[in-house]
């Protein structure tokens, strides 16, 4: 599970800035928190902020480092340099950037991080612990690779074909290194999705075997490891449809038709009193393809407990469904593995009580706004210490918290500019009285 993150000279991150899942000292403190390894931990963070305020920056700060990890080996040309993103004004552009997490596996912590700047991996470091004794596996100062004497494995000879533009971590385990491997795949398994992005619902067939049905084309989209997916993918495509009929769309089956040599599409089954019909998935509403794209990795996250990133939960998703989702991730019975979800959203029903209980902890709010030089900054809402009993829906549209836009009037009227014309009364009618 995630402990912490901070990274610094990521997009509009300047300075650096830290996202926290450990509880705070709030009302009711035991409800909906999580132990992992003895330490306790938040199943969910939402992040609010205006638009343009870094929210998605802060997410994608921490997809950037998944990549990197996973893919700077394999996939990052050789002299390509590193695809980074740094805060565009003053000096820092030049500088490194900074990316840094904590998290929970198989009872042992984990403090992984490294920096980066336009060419290469200056600094890469993991520690872990065990128990309460700190113990350094590596640490990277440049060219230099300081080895701890509790990571064994053949640690040179990865030494020798890790690239500047490549982390060790991602060489070690693209060469099998037991150790080092579940750390890899506790990355390999962060799932990314932006709810913004529409997704393809037709496909060109390959050269793999084309879906004939749902359960082809779940997996091919799905990262459930293959010895697993005869005896799970019944069960995705019961959770899948269940999670349909709960959103009353109307639709009962998915299906995926096509041939070899055409373009396969995902079809859906509506039923109706009179008839049953099926239509392409593209012509359904926004929201209902929405739900298509969110589904698959929400599930996988809930199977394997795993870290899901979802930026604009909101985005034409209906409150009550993004309620669903965060009551999911909060019953431990729908996710006994812990898994975890971080997402932006603007929806401010989720920090009142008109859905019923608070959806949310004040613990689990973090807020983002950016100062007049541009530079983001993420703060939890209990910065503020807000009472049990305070409406934090109203509180933090009215601005008591930070983290909205400042809305100047948009149309003036003309009769405004003949007021401001006019000579000022400040006696009113009362006054002259």
């Amino acid at each position: 599970m995630l402990i912490w993150f901070r990274l610094a000279n990521h997009r509009s991150i300047r300075d650096e800035q830290a996202l926290s899942l450990e509880p705070g000292n709030v009302d009711g403190s035991g409800e909906r928190v999580r132990e992992a390894g003895g330490t306790s931990l938040l199943s969910l963070i939402a992040i609010y902020g205006a638009n343009a305020s870094g929210k998605s920056n802060l997410l994608g700060g921490l997809a950037f480092m998944r990549d990197a990890v996973v893919r700077s080996h394999r996939f990052f040309a050789p002299e390509g340099g590193i695809p980074r993103t740094p805060f565009a004004w003053g000096t820092k552009a030049a500088e490194p950037s900074l990316f840094e997490i904590a998290f929970q596996l198989d009872g042992v912590r984990y403090e992984y991080g490294f920096c980066a700047d336009d060419q290469r991996f200056t600094e890469e470091w993991l520690y872990a612990y065990p128990s309460t004794r700190k113990q350094t596996w590596f640490e990277r100062d440049g060219d230099e690779l300081k080895l701890g004497e509790n990571l064994h494995g053949e640690n040179r000879t990865i030494e020798k074909i890790t690239r500047p533009n490549s982390l060790f971590l991602s060489a070690a385990a693209q060469n099998r290194h037991a150790q080092l491997s579940p750390v890899f795949r506790w990355f390999a398994a962060i799932r990314n999705l932006n709810l913004r992005t529409p997704a393809r619902w037709s496909f060109q067939a390959g050269s793999s075997p084309p879906p004939a049905n749902f359960a082809h084309w779940w997996k091919a989209r799905s990262s459930i490891p293959v010895e697993d997916q005869a005896e799970r993918l019944d069960v995705r495509q019961a959770q899948f449809r269940e999670l349909l009929r709960a959103a009353d769309f109307g639709i009962d089956d998915i299906e995926v038709l096509g041939d070899p040599t055409s373009r396969h599409r995902v079809m859906v089954k509506h039923r109706s009193a009179r008839d049953d019909a099926w239509l392409p998935l593209e012509e359904e509403s926004h929201g209902t393809q929405q739900v298509f794209a969110l589904a698959p990795s929400a599930l996988d996250a809930l199977a394997s407990g795993s870290l899901l990133l979802i930026d604009e939960l909101d985005a034409s998703l209906h409150p009550l469904l993004s309620l669903k989702l965060i009551e999911t991730f909060h019953d431990p019975r729908q996710n006994p593995r812990n898994a975890q979800l971080l997402f932006t959203t603007h929806d401010t029903a989720l920090l009142g009580s008109l859905l019923g209980a608070a959806p949310l902890r004040r613990d689990q709010v973090w807020l983002t706004e950016k100062d007049d030089e541009g530079a983001t900054r993420i703060y939890p809402l209990t910065d503020f210490r807000p009472r049990k009993e305070e409406n934090l829906e109203r509180g933090y549209l009215q601005g008591r918290y930070g983290a909205i836009p400042f809305l100047e009037q948009l149309v003036r009227d003309p009769a405004d500019k003949a007021d401001e014309a006019a000579p000022a009364n400040l006696a009113g009618p009362a006054d002259a009285e």
